[in-house]
């Protein structure tokens, strides 16, 4: 928690420029809400905001975490080190006392750990602030209050603490129980401001954050989930299939209650093939649909993936990584999907991947993937990961009239049509919907089996080999239209990290770490999975290592998935990775410290 030195400042308040807060206890008393409001509200005062959270994959519940980073300037990960603990149980203090900072702040509830079971040692590295809050809660708002409210206390308790803006709070608290009993509303206010009214008599210090630096700026306060279904429904997306599973599940049942708004509809399928056969036939009706999962669904979608690619049909796949393999680790972030994502199915079927680096980035990349999908006739796979898709980000707003698009079916007659013409410049060629008039009356066949032209089946070796050609010359044509990857840092120096997906922020900030401690460190974010964008060898020769990070396991070779891809294409053995598993996202001076000791 940063300060500033402002001695016009009363002195028992700080103006601080940023704060990690860790809110623990658990799942069903409403963590994520807190966390929810703090970076929503983040949001709307101009601030930057990054959260992290981890939920139980059980049922019934179990210990869970939220926690936000809000800074009056730049934001680019959730913070390695907290300046708060919020403590609900004795088993969230335990568990997260060793991620604060020494020096930092303990709110414990009181009713669930006593003053005289903290340890000695405890007390003289951290300040505690004991609240009953469970008890508390009850009073304001009565028996249900231990179960129902105390994340609501809690809340203000916070917005007490740091000097938050109690009006957009309470409207954000008005907004979240829109449609319910006035009373359920009056029952939140009630518990809010009761603890925003708690005397913290043994606080020595209050905080206020400074202005952001994103002053006049309207900005948008979503997930990466939400983001990326806005995104699809901008470029025209009208239609969508699915099966439920984590954590997908919440872009799907977004598009379900957002697509009908613009006439399309999102259908619940009986399982994993039918919602991607039933996506593809939407696209074949002259639309771009959506299908998605997380890996074990996209292990059953593979087969259909390949039929799109040999009929070369426009699709877009989500695939919200978690870890692996088989059913894994549900609730937990990994980035061990490149391997599926690029090569599975059987033959040679090509597709493209790309990978959004932040909040923001997966409102784009949805654009992006739906425009390249039309353009050439691909599936495109958006591989976003269970961290960016659960975590709260602030962004500008969108110039939604100048991004929504519509791409209803052209049925406009045609001379004549190939589908699959050999002759057409770098193998690009578009499916024309059905019902289009062809004047030649030569109407095309779509289907899995290799074909000719117009896509009669065929067993021919020669058309065979001259149509895979064509399928791999057109994504070698999108390739050759990437940007190529811009420097983070220096062009020349000791140490190239290269971030891929969520891992981006955490990256740039251990660059920004390592060059502040005099180390020559800079890094490349890779968006574009496969194909790889141009320019990477160049980069990479102005460095005397080049360490891939990500979420995965190093593997036979020791240097990860995307690693392994891209010294498939550049092989040099100073690309080495830099991996793990354990199911967290990357904390910044871990990625910095494992840099420098693998540079040595």
């Amino acid at each position: 928690m940063s300060t500033a030195d402002d001695t016009n400042a009363a002195p028992q308040i700080l103006k601080i420029s940023e704060a990690v807060i860790r809110i623990a206890g658990n799942s069903q008393d409403g963590i994520q809400a807190i966390g929810g409001f703090l970076a929503r509200l983040a949001g709307r005062s101009e601030q930057e905001v990054m959260t992290f959270m981890t939920i139980p994959s059980t049922i019934s519940g179990g210990p869970s975490i939220f926690q936000v980073r809000i800074g009056s300037g730049e934001v680019l990960s959730s913070g390695d080190e907290a300046d708060l603990l919020l403590a609900f149980y004795d088993h969230s203090y335990l568990a997260h006392l060793s991620s604060l900072k020494p020096g930092g702040i303990v709110i414990y509830d009181s009713d669930h750990m006593k003053a005289d079971d903290i340890p000695v040692e405890n007390l003289t590295k951290y300040r505690h602030l004991g609240v009953p809050i469970s008890s508390l809660t009850i009073e304001a708002i009565g028996g249900t209050g231990r179960d129902k409210g105390k994340n609501v206390f809690a809340l203000g308790l916070l917005a007490k603490m740091f000097g938050l803006n109690v009006p957009k709070l309470l409207k954000l608290l008005a907004e979240r129980f829109t449609g319910k009993d006035p009373k359920i509303v009056e029952t939140a206010l009630n518990a809010f401001n009761a603890g925003h009214n708690y005397e913290l008599v043994t606080a020595t210090e209050l905080f206020q954050f400074k202005p952001g630096e994103n002053v006049g700026q309207s900005q948008v306060v979503m997930s990466g989930n939400e983001a990326l279904t806005f995104g699809l429904i901008a470029a025209g997306v009208r239609f969508g299939a699915g099966y439920p599973i984590t954590p997908w599940s919440d872009i799907m049942e977004l598009l379900r209650r957002e697509l009908p708004k613009y006439g399309g509809q999102f259908q619940q399928c009986e399982d994993e093939i039918a919602s991607i056969s039933m996506a593809i036939g939407a696209s074949w009706g002259g639309g771009v649909a959506v299908t998605g999962s997380s890996g074990p669904g996209i292990a059953l979608k593979t087969e259909a993936i390949g039929w799109a690619s040999m009929a070369e049909m426009p699709l877009i796949v989500v695939d919200v990584q978690r870890g692996g393999p088989s059913t894994g680790m549900p609730t937990n972030i990994e980035q061990s999907d490149i391997n599926i994502a690029c090569y599975g199915g059987h033959g040679d079927s090509p597709r493209v991947v790309i990978a959004p680096a932040s909040v923001e980035d997966c409102f784009y990349t949805a654009i992006e993937a739906v425009n390249i999908a039309r353009k050439y006739s691909t599936p495109v796979i958006i591989l976003s990961d269970q961290g960016i898709a659960t975590r709260i980000e602030a962004f500008k707003e969108p110039d939604l009239k100048s991004l929504m698009q519509d791409i209803s079916p052209d049925l406009s007659p045609v001379t004549d049509h190939k589908p699959y013409d050999l002759s057409a410049p770098d193998g690009v060629t578009r499916h024309i919907a059905p019902g289009t008039r062809v004047a030649s009356g030569k109407y095309p066949v779509v289907t899995g089996l290799e074909h000719d032209e117009l896509g009669h089946p065929t067993g021919s070796g020669k058309l065979h080999t001259q149509m895979i050609s064509k399928r791999r010359n057109k994504l070698k044509k999108l390739a050759s239209e990437f940007p190529v990857p811009k420097i983070y840092g220096p062009s020349e120096g000791q140490i190239l990290l290269v971030s891929w997906g969520s891992a981006q922020g955490p990256v740039q900030e251990a660059v920004k770490l390592g060059r502040e401690q005099g180390h020559a460190i800079s890094a490349v974010h890779v968006r574009y999975i496969t194909p790889l964008p141009p320019g990477l060898e160049t980069i990479f020769s102005g460095f005397n290592h080049v360490f891939v990070v990500e979420l995965n396991d190093e593997g036979f070779s020791g240097v990860g998935q995307l690693g392994a891809l891209i010294r498939s294409h550049i092989p040099d053995p100073k690309i080495r990775g830099i991996t793990k598993v354990d199911g967290l996202t990357w904390k910044v001076k871990e990625i910095i410290s494992r840099a420098l000791e693998l540079a040595k």
